[in-house]
This record gives structure tokens, C-alpha cells and sequence, in this order.
């Protein structure tokens, strides 16, 4: 069965063919380890983890490589660091942890490779001297920057001219630059810099910029032509638009990414999602809350992973209705006899797999599990990542959790008749069982474990 990617650099739904089918080679942005991920930054590792799946589906396990880096140096994690008076690396091990924890209550699979980009400097190094030396960057002001006009195709994968790109976004015009779209390759330390962040260069002591860095990445990993390079649709310019232009100069004859693709944006109550605005969730958020990590999971899945994605009650009620049906009509039985996933998983129905080959037409794919027997949902299920535990696991708790919403709802009622002594001693017995309540200003109360 043929792949078929919307490529974001054609702007067209292509037939994918491997570099070599004998090892697909897959890059995804990771996260920047400054803060905890937030919803947009799940929806990405989830659907490209389905893409991993099919790709091992399509391919064979053993036969693709999926490399998602870690950010592990860079402005924001500086300035956190700061923030929080403590070393850069305690921060970075804290929050990379915080991702793994999360991803992995989303069912999410590990990547062959997860580098650091701070293992990394050497070949962020060398791919600036060779770009230095193509004459597509320069040093000003202890600085190296990319000379975006060095590079006739920049602004290929954003379909747009440099004018138009730099007049679009903020774009930083500084007393070093030549032009105003040149990009930073590596930076000077400053003197209140942490020393970890510090790194010696023929250019000074310093550190690399963020785009250089997934540049030397994925190649170090997949070579200088892979065949797919994902991430978020806010990522497309200036990150990956600077990626293929460093690059492709840096390594001459490479075509870097054959396929680029992009998800969508998430937005939450048709609001684009900030700290202003108070609507800004993170995965642990919703864990704290009581939602599963698979309703979480499969409510990031319910619609096509290219168009925007918006984060409401209904969407969490509707994933974690439909997740309880399923759950109820799969027994343990039917979950026994499936092999690693790392193996081809031959009994998943084909029409399955055609609706993810046509450019992970999700709601298609779930649409197929309505209907499916009870005994094909689990082999389904797994390229999804979901229905992967057997019922009575999957209902263990809702008792309690229910026991939960029925104190908040007496609390709500007390409330309402003005009885605020029983009020205070439901929110004292939740707070015992370590339920922290969140009362809103629409009359609603949330409520997360501490």
C-alpha cells in the first residue's frame, strides 16, 4: 500500500517514496526544555506518533528511524533558569523529565534517537565553518550570521519572497546584520551566562543558535538527505525555512527533507491559547484533573491532523464517551496474541491502514472503528495508540472519580443556597483526599490532584 503526505514544500498531496525502504528516516522537532508542554505541543508528538506507527506499519519496525531532539540550550531556557535562580541543567533535567512523564500518559512511543543538543556543538561548529566558508554566513560583533540572500530559494517551503516573509513577522533588525532577515548561527556569551551554556568557538565563547541546531541533528542522525521532517505549523518560517536554507548551503548537492509536514494549531475554546488570556493548559493539567491520559490522546486525534484543532468540554467528553464504549464491548481476551509493535502487525484491517496511508486521514480511521468487531478494535486501536489495556484496568477508579464530581456538585449546591459551613467542610474533606478545587467566575469549579 503507497503513503500519501500533503508535502508542505509542493503545497501537494504526493506519493511518498523512501530514500531507501530499508530505513525510512523521520525528524521531528522536540521540545524546548524551559517549561512544561502545553496542549499545542502534545497535539505534535501524538500525531507523529501515529505517522511512526504507520511508518513501522508500512515498513517495518526495524526498518525506520525516528529521531526527536531535545532543546537543551537556548534563550528561553536561560532566561527560566534565571527566573527561577537555579543552574540551567537542573531546570533541563526537570523539565525534560516533566515531558517524558507527559508523553508517556499519552501512550506515546519512544523515538530511536532523542539527542541533546547540547551533545552537539562540535557539528553545529563545523556546519558554520562551512557555511563561512561558502560565503552564506559571516562574523560581526561576535556573532555568525546566515546571509539569507546567499541562498536563491529562500522562502520555498513558506511559499512566500524574503520581503514578504520579514514584513510578516518579527523579525530582529540589529546593528550586526547586513540584512534584516539574517539569521543568528551562533551567538556571544554574555557575562552573567550560566558557564553550562557557554561554549568555546573559533569565533569566541558562545552558543549556537536555535535553527543550527536541528540542522546538525537530524543530519549527524539521518544523513544529509532524509526522507521526512516534521513539526507544528508555527514552526514553518522561521525554523524550518532556516533549517533548509543552512543546510542545503552547508551540504552542498543535499536536498536536506524530501517531505515536510506540518499539524495544525490548537486553539482552546475558539481562542488562541496564552497565559493572558488564562485559558493556557498543559498536558498535567488535565492529568491533574482527572482525564485520562488516553482521552487526552485520542481527543488530539478526532480530526485531521494538517487543520486547526479546537480544545473544548465537548471534544474531552465526546473522546472519553467513546473510549468507555469501546472499552466495554473489548475484552482481555482479544487483547492477547498481538505482536511488537516493532513487528508488522498484519491483522489490522486494510481499510484501516488505507485511511491513515491517505495523508493520515484520521477521522476516517476512526470512523472505520465504529464499526468495526469487537476482536479487530485492539489491532486497530494500537495504530492510533489507543485500546491498549484490557476493561477492567481501563474502569478502575471512575468510582472514585465520580465520588469526586458528586462532592463538588453538593459543595456547588451549598454554595447556592448560601450554606458556606458545609461548603467549606466538602472543599476540607477533598483537600484531604489531596483535591485541590479551582472555583471560576462562570459558577464552575475544576478541580487536580496535588
Amino acid at each position: 500500500m503507497t503513503l500519501h503526505l500533503h508535502n508542505t514544500l509542493t503545497r501537494k498531496k504526493e506519493a511518498f517514496t523512501p530514500i531507501d525502504a530499508k530505513n525510512v528516516r523521520m525528524y521531528v522537532c522536540g521540545p524546548t526544555v524551559y517549561d512544561r508542554p502545553h496542549l499545542g505541543n502534545a497535539r505534535s508528538v501524538v500525531v507523529y506518533d501515529v505517522l511512526y506507527r504507520l511508518l513501522s506499519h508500512l515498513y517495518g519496525g526495524d526498518h525506520v528511524t525516528y529521531v526527536r531532539n531535545i532543546t537543551d540550550v537556548d534563550d528561553k531556557i536561560n532566561a527560566a533558569a534565571k527566573a527561577n535562580n537555579e543552574p540551567i541543567s537542573a531546570l533541563t533535567a526537570r523539565v525534560e523529565q516533566w515531558f517524558h512523564d507527559d508523553v508517556a500518559a499519552l501512550n506515546v512511543l519512544p523515538p530511536t534517537n532523542e539527542p541533546r543538543a547540547t551533545s552537539h556543538v562540535g557539528m553545529m561548529i563545523a556546519l558554520i565553518e562551512k557555511l563561512i566558508a561558502g560565503g552564506h554566513a559571516y562574523a560581526s560583533q561576535g556573532h555568525v550570521l546566515f546571509s539569507v540572500g546567499s541562498y536563491g530559494e529562500y522562502g520555498a517551503l513558506s511559499h512566500r519572497k524574503l520581503d514578504e516573509l520579514i514584513a510578516g513577522h518579527r523579525v530582529e533588525v540589529e546593528s550586526y546584520k547586513k540584512h534584516p532577515g539574517d539569521f543568528v548561527l551562533w551567538k556571544p556569551a554574555q557575562t552573567d551566562d550560566d558557564p553550562s551554556s557557554i561554549f568555546d568557538s573559533p569565533w569566541g565563547k558562545g552558543r549556537p543558535g536555535w535553527h543550527i541546531e536541528c540542522s546538525a541533528m537530524s543530519t549527524t542522525y539521518l544523513g544529509e538527505n532524509f526522507d521526512i521532517h516534521g513539526g507544528g505549523s508555527d514552526l514553518m518560517f522561521p525554523h524550518h525555512e532556516n533549517e533548509i536554507a543552512q543546510s542545503r548551503c552547508a551540504l552542498p548537492g543535499s536536498r536536506f527533507a524530501n517531505t515536510w509536514v506540518h499539524n495544525g494549531f490548537l486553539t482552546v475554546n475558539g481562542e488562541k491559547m496564552s497565559k493572558s488570556l488564562g485559558n493556557f493548559i498543559t498536558v498535567k493539567d488535565l492529568l491533574d484533573k482527572g482525564i485520562k491520559g488516553e482521552v487526552i490522546r485520542f481527543a488530539l486525534l478526532s480530526s485531521k491532523y494538517n487543520e486547526p484543532l479546537d480544545w473544548n468540554e465537548k471534544l474531552v467528553h465526546d473522546a472519553r464517551v467513546t473510549l468507555d464504549k469501546w472499552y466495554r464491548i473489548v475484552t482481555p481476551h482479544s487483547l492477547r496474541g498481538l505482536p511488537p509493535l516493532r513487528e508488522t502487525p498484519q491483522q489490522v484491517r486494510g481499510d484501516m491502514i488505507a485511511a491513515l496511508a491517505d495523508d493520515l486521514n484520521l477521522p476516517k480511521a476512526i470512523g472505520l472503528m465504529h464499526s468495526a468487531a469487537p476482536e479487530e478494535l485492539p489491532a486497530m486501536g494500537r495504530m492510533l495508540g489507543i485500546l491498549q489495556r484490557n476493561s477492567q484496568e481501563w474502569f478502575k477508579g471512575e468510582n472514585a472519580a465520580q465520588s469526586i464530581e458528586n462532592l463538588i456538585n453538593a459543595r456547588l449546591a451549598a454554595k447556592r443556597t448560601k450554606n458556606f459551613a458545609e461548603a467549606d467542610k466538602i472543599r476540607k474533606e477533598l483537600a484531604d483526599q489531596g483535591i485541590m478545587l479551582e472555583d471560576r467566575p462562570d459558577g464552575t469549579t475544576d478541580w487536580r490532584r496535588t
